[in-house]
């Protein structure tokens, strides 16, 4: 092991997570106006180190005669190793101005996991980061310091949590059945591959598993949920990549988390709800990608999860500025705020646009490219849904968004742009979305399979266009009918109904007969128990009038005497 670990030494003698733990552990001392250096040079530095790192090289350590492997190295866990060290250093620079150390603590040590998540070679490995995460963000939802914050907090780590157990559960299995940890592909023909596609399932937000994102990321932190939308799911999207590349169940579970997001997102007035959903929207096309198998499917799929990174990334950061600067997010309660708030509204229009897939956009050189693998591999009826995907992304990501929060009314709202570490981490985003929709082979060469995709032709360009320009048309329509859903305050009901209200009223209904049998056993005991009393001071109260104090104590002597008999048994 020594010998391994000395010669990965000359190029990294440490595990890239390591840089993180350790600006976590230096947060914690130093002062608020020397935050930024961690924050700016653990990202730096780690990104560094991974460029020394190759594939083929690994860091074993042995643990209770199991040889765990904490650094995996392949093109996949490079690129989303760089991945999070970019968002690390977004999210840090929109966090800047923050006073809160735990909430500074809690977003490195979560970074640092998601990045040994990401290099974890063996499954047991995998579950040590996997559990850390799950640990180490619900700090950014509790940061916030609210009932329903703290609420959502607890249900948040319910999900986290049990994905975790599945996953050692499947380690466990997996290991019984094979001898061995290994990360590495799987399937679902053993109980193993099940409960390990469900923990997976689970943090990738599949359908009826997803509520943890929806009611969560709203409830976080303005900065906590910059940093929410870039680990957990990403690392979810990575690990179906790396184990469940081309199962079919993948499509089908893909295509319905496409599609049924769109319905509630439209009618969602919370604005960063809207995104949630529209995360788990996006998060729909990647596990398709995966779902497909092929190389350009598989490319498309980790490369919109790279771009959705950045463009959601930007999104969650404009409105998080909205709310930072106003203290409302509901579309119901903006709008107008492009005069006092221009440059978010230019920056939040670039990441809408993004999202959207416009040509020259990011969103688009990664998209098209899972819709092409589609096509290529006559899945037309998937290709349809997504085709309605995409224009359903526009309606409530690329136009609601910005619509509502910066043009639909003048709400009377007067502010000023948000501090300026929040505007140039804006702006980092925002101009790599620019950047990657024009030179998309920056990106495609960090792709780990074989690509020679070439994004901007005549097909793709104009279909994607005629998409936006009809849902547009759509949105314009529907506004000047009065049929668009208004933005209003209310409650919409989703899967969580079952579990937050429907199944506990059938519990407490089914148990309700025993509940009262039990209450009816107690009083009857009661009862029972006051009459032999009244009886005996009936009969025994004119002789010991005045010994109840003797009475008591031979009561407590004799109840001892038969607690120390029943022990003895």
């Amino acid at each position: 092991m020594l010998d391994q670990i000395a010669a990965l030494g000359a190029t990294n003698p440490l595990p890239p997570f390591t840089l993180f733990f350790g600006a976590a552990a230096l947060l914690i001392v130093l002062p608020h106006s020397l935050r930024f250096l961690p924050w700016l040079l653990t990202p730096v530095l780690a990104a560094v180190s991974l460029a020394g790192l190759e594939p083929g090289m690994h860091t074993r350590v042995s643990v209770l005669n199991l040889s765990l492997e904490l650094v995996e190295v392949d093109k996949l866990s490079l690129m989303f190793g760089y991945l999070f060290c970019l968002a690390s250093l977004i999210g840090g620079t929109f966090s800047l101005h923050l006073r809160d150390r735990m909430q500074h603590i809690a977003a490195m040590v979560y970074a640092g996991t998601a990045l040994g998540a990401v290099f974890a070679g063996d499954l047991l490995s995998l579950f040590l980061f996997w559990e850390g995460m799950a640990v180490s963000s619900v700090f950014l939802i509790y940061a916030r310091r609210s009932n329903t914050s703290s609420s959502a907090a607890q249900r948040y780590l319910v999900f986290q949590v049990g994905s975790g157990v599945l996953l050692l559960a499947a380690a466990i299995l997996y290991y019984q059945g094979t001898g061995s940890l290994d990360f590495t592909s799987m399937s679902l023909d053993n109980p193993a591959g099940v409960l390990l596609f469900l923990a997976f399932g689970i943090k990738a937000a599949f359908p009826f598993l997803h509520t943890w994102l929806t009611d969560a990321y709203p409830e976080a932190t303005v900065t906590g949920t910059v940093f929410l939308s870039s680990f957990t799911t990403k690392v979810a999207i990575y690990a179906l990549a790396r184990s469940y590349a081309g199962t079919d169940l993948l499509i089908l579970i893909g295509v319905v988390m496409a599609a049924t997001p769109i319905f509630y997102a439209v009618i969602e007035n919370d604005l960063r709800r809207v995104l949630a959903y529209s995360m788990m929207n996006q998060l729909g096309f990647m596990v398709v990608g995966i779902g497909i198998g092929t190389d350009l499917a598989l490319n498309g799929a980790v490369a919109h999860a790279f771009n959705d990174v950045i463009f959601k990334g930007l999104l969650m950061m404009s409105m998080g500025a909205v709310l930072y600067m106003t203290g409302r997010i509901d579309g119901s309660d903006l709008g107008g705020l492009y005069k006092s708030m221009p440059v978010t509204t230019v920056l939040c229009i670039v990441g809408a646009a993004s999202i959207s897939a416009f040509p020259l956009f990011s969103g688009f050189v990664s998209k098209s490219m899972i819709m092409a693998a589609a096509v290529k591999e006559n899945y037309i009826a998937v290709w349809l849904v997504l085709l309605f995907a995409s224009a359903g992304v526009f309606h409530h990501a690329g136009i609601k968004i910005p619509y509502f929060a910066f043009f639909a009314h003048d709400s009377g709202i007067r502010t000023t742009e948000p501090p300026l570490n929040m505007r140039i981490a804006m702006g980092i985003s925002a101009a790599l979305c620019v950047f990657i929709g024009c030179f998309p082979g920056t990106l495609y060469s960090l792709l780990p399979w074989a690509n020679e995709y070439k994004p901007y032709d005549y097909t793709h360009v104009v279909t994607q266009m005629q998409i936006l320009f009809f849902s547009a048309l759509a949105f314009v329509w529907l506004n000047l009918r009065g049929i668009y859903p208004p933005e209003i305050h209310g409650v919409n009901l989703d899967t969580d109904w079952l579990l937050r209200r429907l199944i506990p009223s059938a519990l407490r209904t089914a148990v309700a007969p025993l509940v009262a049998a039990f209450n009816a056993g107690v009083a009857l005991a009661r009862r029972t128990a006051q009459r032999l009393v009244a009886t005996g001071r009936t009969y025994l109260a004119p002789q010991y009038e005045h010994a109840w104090l003797t009475d008591l104590g031979v009561m407590a002597a004799v109840l001892a005497l038969g607690i120390a008999v029943l022990l003895s048994y």
